[in-house]
């Protein structure tokens, strides 16, 4: 049954102290600390506190793990202002021929009919033009020259020009480190501006091991973009919009998935990006799961029945997110702030580059009879 507090935004607030925020990933990727949350209807918390390296032992063969496949962008890019010194767009999402949804700033120096300058190389600059405001981000559409509506094409300008969008919480002065490290291995399909950051605890090592271990791996896509990473900011979350984001789940995956399920084996989602790919492609069937191309806005909280994944992998999210209403929707929110506090006594690092979450299927399945 659902608290009133479940759509208050307030009702997903805690305090984190800073030096809890990480700064970089493990190194190995599978050495940071793993929360392992179990059966809790009793009232009790029921975690063990572990390592990603021993998900190898946590899960069982015919087991499958969902990953998404987004590389992230380097879509940060600076640029001359035509009245005179700099400014810069975060590319955000592909329009129609060359145009871009970006985040500008400053934006109040990018108004309808300006001329932008973005340096290609020495003495080169290309002319990008701001076609209109977009009233639902707050953005400017960017209108970039005709050769660039290839995707091949723009793709090749960013990795030319532009630079990983790192999270406000992360340094900025070390950008050029982080240009592999935020990436997961998986990463191949470019389209993201975050990275789906629970696929980056999965190292070689240990991927080749769970294979090795009949655990399967089947990978989605989902291009995270202002959906999954943008502040809520009304405290009703009754009516919640998201901004959509584009998803594919190929018919590999859903034959992988059902054979899974119909051999005995678990599906865990790693992260939040693959649940609303995967719940999404369900819902867009009818409650039966089939291939999905498409853009997905599809809110997750408190009080959605779930009918694709039997557990999550997933790390510890910022204050008042759409990310700690979908954790929330799977183990309740109050439970799930408990285990916050929980994680904060035990020194676990958060967000980005921190540590990680298992849902269990027994967590998942015990949460749903109590709600």
């Amino acid at each position: 049954m659902l608290d009133q507090k479940d759509n208050l935004l307030s009702s997903y607030n805690y305090d984190l102290p800073d030096h809890l925020i990480s700064q970089s990933p493990a190194e190995p990727r599978h050495d940071a600390k793993l929360m392992i949350v179990n059966d809790g209807l009793d009232d009790s918390l029921n975690i063990k506190h572990s390592k990603i390296w021993n998900l190898k032992d946590v899960l069982n063969k015919g087991d499958l793990l969902v990953v998404n496949n987004t590389r992230v962008l380097k879509a940060r890019l600076k640029i001359r202002l035509s009245g005179g010194g700099l400014g810069e767009l975060l590319l955000m999402e592909p329009r129609k021929d060359g145009q871009w949804l970006c985040l500008g700033r400053p934006a109040r120096r990018m108004r309808r009919g300006d001329e932008l300058w973005l340096n290609t190389s020495q003495d080169n600059f290309l002319c990008l033009k701001v076609i209109d405001k977009d009233e639902n981000t707050g953005g400017r559409i960017i209108q970039f020259p005709s050769k660039f509506a290839s995707r091949t094409e723009m793709v090749n300008l960013l990795d030319l020009c532009g630079e990983v969008p790192l999270p406000p919480y992360i340094d900025k002065n070390t950008s050029i480190e982080h240009e592999e490290k935020y990436q997961t291995r998986f990463a191949s399909k470019p389209g993201a501006i975050a990275a789906p950051t629970a696929g980056l605890h999965l190292s070689d090592e240990l991927i080749a091991i769970l294979k090795n271990r009949g655990i399967r791996i089947v990978q989605i896509t989902l291009h995270v973009g202002l959906g999954t990473f943008r502040p809520l900011e009304k405290e009703d979350l009754s009516k919640l919009h998201l901004h959509s984001e584009w998803v594919e789940v190929t018919e590999e995956a859903i034959r992988e998935i059902v054979n899974c399920k119909e051999e005995g084996g678990k599906v865990f989602a790693v992260g939040t990006t693959s649940v609303r790919a995967l719940e999404a492609a369900c819902l867009s069937g009818r409650g039966t799961l089939k291939p999905f191309e498409g853009k997905v806005n599809l809110v997750i909280k408190p009080g959605f029945k779930f009918c694709v994944i039997d557990g999550l992998l997933t790390n510890f999210h910022l204050p008042k997110s759409s990310l700690l209403l979908l954790v929330s929707a799977l183990i309740g929110r109050e439970r799930m702030l408990k285990l916050y506090e929980n994680a904060i006594a035990n020194k676990y690092r958060f967000f980005s580059y921190g540590d990680a979450m298992l849902i269990t299927p027994d967590s998942v399945k015990e949460s749903k009879k109590s709600g």
